[in-house]
């Protein structure tokens, strides 16, 4: 996608993460202001995502989750701290170097799709190819391979509303890919799914990241796909913690 010259990517001054990683945070507060009442969302969060790892974030609804991802994929700026997110230093980019790396190496995928309802799943998945200037045979072929690669090559032609709800995600996972993204955020990709879509959508999530050599960042309640992660930080009151697996409850015929 081409963009203005102004555009900030990353200025000459902008610190280096301190450890290497797809995603580095430091520190990162933030807040929201409504009249008179502040809402400390993230307190101090720190973390790291390895390059070509699946890490899961888990917690209970309002814990700051949804914020954090909105922040790496520069939809929100840090109040405090510093992030980076593929070698870029967040708080120093302006909105158009925001709207750059957002469009150009960072994909979505969302809990209800977001696709457009009256095209068909070929044509979803060429959209954001389009507005990024490809030409349109271009980006329809380019749909077409991803289509394949997600096992939805029979229903290129199919209007998305006539698809099932685990084939929509599939094909959100395919307009993810379509700008060959470094890192994949994913908020709630199977919260809509029945356990055996859910599953599928997971499993073909991990294969493709393998196959595409990508990261990925998934926010979950779903503790049916939490085999799928590399690693699993839990959110509590804005800050990020190890995930500990609930002990298993003893067995009444061992109590005594």
């Amino acid at each position: 996608m081409a963009f203005a010259s102004v555009c900030t990517v990353r200025p000459p001054d902008a610190a280096s993460p301190p450890e290497a990683g797809v995603v580095v945070m430091r520190g990162v507060c933030k807040s929201f202001i409504r009249g008179r009442n502040v809402t400390e969302v993230l307190r101090g969060v720190d973390l790291v995502v390895p390059q070509g790892s699946c890490t899961f974030l888990v917690g209970p609804s309002g814990c700051g989750k949804s914020t954090l991802l909105s922040i790496l994929g520069c939809l929100l700026t840090p109040d405090r701290g510093d992030a980076w997110v593929l070698g870029q230093h967040l708080p120093s980019l302006d909105e158009c170097g925001r709207q750059q790396l957002r469009a150009a190496r960072i994909g979505f995928v969302f809990q209800r799709f977001h696709l457009l309802r009256g095209l068909t799943a070929l044509e979803n998945v060429a959209a954001p190819l389009a507005l990024a200037g490809m030409p349109p045979v271009a980006a329809r072929r380019r749909a077409a391979e991803l289509l394949e690669a997600v096992g939805l090559a029979d229903h290129a032609a199919s209007d998305i509303r006539r698809l099932s709800h685990g084939q929509c995600q599939r094909v959100a996972l395919a307009r993810a890919l379509a700008n060959d993204p470094e890192l994949i955020l994913a908020d709630e990709p199977t919260a809509a799914l029945d356990e055996t879509s859910g599953r599928q959508v997971m499993e073909l999530l991990h294969r493709l990241l393998s196959e595409f050599r990508k990261t990925a960042l998934v926010v979950t309640h779903d503790n049916r796909i939490f085999p799928f992660a590399d690693r699993i930080w839990r959110m509590e009151h804005g800050q990020l913690f190890p995930w500990q697996p609930a002990p298993l409850a003893m067995p009444l015929s061992l109590v005594s």
